[in-house]
């Protein structure tokens, strides 16, 4: 039976969005043994999406809201001077963060680099549109056109595209997602990777092996020039991660990742800028936030969720040591949860929620945005946090101050970017 494209993609383990291909990846990059070619530093953007609509009022607890406490009364997290359980401070309360607002206290392991200032937090941000459906609101969030449902690409591969990298410097790993399909934040013209596990990407067999050897022959007799280079460039990175030692990678200083998708998405994403194969954009994704029921306060599946998703934050940036000076780690969600618990001890979807910037570049230790309050009439619909921040201005920050963006009119179609909004957190 013929091997076809779809085929062929299919056993590397991986997907290509682009028409590109790259090619000549290794003879361009210089890659030798899983080190990079030179010492200049490449700006990384590591976005992490919390699909389910996270509950931002339990992730980062506006403790000093009275209204808070009233408006979840089995289900909100104690303020920081209440009475400790056994396992020390912080085990049963909010984390302190500036006398208003406390980290969930399953998210302690990343206290330390918020007083490191390393770790900003924006509050009551998301997108203007009031949809309530995961899937309308998720597509406005990666499409970064809140609203409209006839955009075809991703707001980073249009980034992607309209700062193109030099074409010697280019690398299919330019921008990869660790995703079972394409993310809508990276569809587009723009070539793009998506992956499950960078341990399936390979060829079985190996380069030499059957199905290797017949991609090599498939290539060159080929009559189909796109498929052709295809094949090449997928054997030439299928290659040069084989030098990596996926296998047997061990996170430097002490880092432990903890199990789960995102802990090993992390990792790998940090094995990818170890190995200085040109990473300029990564995307994990991170399920289960969509807690109707039994959320939780200080324990619970919200709790459940909090705990991986500070680990990995945390083992991610110790793995990196003083890489991160370089790293810009953000994270998003669609919308987030009801100001008021529901009858099941859950949350119902909500308007806007918290987001997450982690690293080098970031003007940590500080809860960024304006506070709504929790008030009747300052509830979004008399139900949700109103909106105080933009997502567009949080993405439009980050391309501009940490990524150097020059152009972002392509990158936000129908929205003037302003510095003038840009809540600082970046330096």
């Amino acid at each position: 039976m013929p091997l076809s494209r779809r085929y062929f993609i299919k056993s590397a383990g991986l997907s290509l969005f682009g028409i590109g291909f790259v090619p000549s990846f290794l003879r361009r990059t210089a890659f030798a043994m899983g080190q990079p070619a030179s010492s200049a530093q490449k700006k990384i953007l590591v976005a992490i999406f919390q699909r389910g609509a996270a509950d931002g009022l339990n992730i980062v607890v506006p403790y000093g809201e009275p209204d808070y406490y009233s408006l979840r009364p089995t289900i909100a997290v104690p303020r920081p001077s209440a009475t400790m359980p056994e396992g020390g401070p912080g085990a049963g309360a909010a984390i302190d963060l500036d006398g208003f607002f406390g980290l969930h206290p399953k998210l302690a392991a990343l206290k330390p680099l918020f007083d490191n200032r390393q770790l900003a937090i924006i509050h009551a941000a998301g997108s203007p549109d009031n949809t309530r459906s995961h899937f309308d609101a998720q597509d406005y969030m990666e499409s970064a056109t809140p609203g409209k449902k006839a955009t075809e690409d991703g707001w980073l591969n249009r980034y992607l595209s309209a700062d193109p990298a030099p074409r010697d410097e280019t690398s299919p790993f330019r921008a990869v997602a660790f995703a079972p399909r394409m993310p809508r934040m990276l569809a587009g013209p723009a070539p793009a990777l998506a992956l499950d596990d960078l341990r399936a990407f390979h060829l079985p067999g190996g380069k030499g092996g059957a199905l290797g050897g017949t991609v090599e022959a498939m290539y060159a007799s080929t009559s189909d020039p796109l498929f052709a280079r295809a094949a090449r460039e997928m054997i030439e990175a299928a290659t040069t991660l084989e030098h990596v030692g996926l296998e047997n990678y061990q996170p430097s200083n002490g880092a432990e990742y903890p199990r789960g998708q995102l802990g090993r998405n992390l990792q790998q994403i940090a094995q990818l800028i170890k190995a200085g194969v040109g990473l300029e954009v990564a995307f994990a994704e991170v399920g289960g936030w969509d807690n109707h029921v039994n959320e939780g306060g200080v324990e619970g599946q919200l709790a459940g969720r909090l705990q991986e998703f500070g680990e990995a934050l945390a083992a991610f940036h110790r793995d990196m040591g003083e890489r991160m000076a370089d790293i810009c780690v953000l994270s998003m969600t669609e919308f987030g949860r009801t100001a008021r618990e529901n009858g099941n001890r859950g949350t119902d979807h909500g308007h806007a929620s918290v987001m997450f910037a982690l690293g080098g570049p970031v003007k940590g230790g500080k809860v960024y945005g304006r506070w709504p309050g929790l008030r009747p009439e300052q509830l979004n619909e008399g139900r949700d946090v109103a909106l105080t921040s933009d997502f567009r201005d949080v993405f439009a920050e980050v391309l501009v101050r940490h990524l150097g963006a020059r152009n972002t009119s392509p990158v936000f179609p129908g929205f003037a970017v302003s510095p003038a909004r840009f809540r600082g957190f970046l330096r």
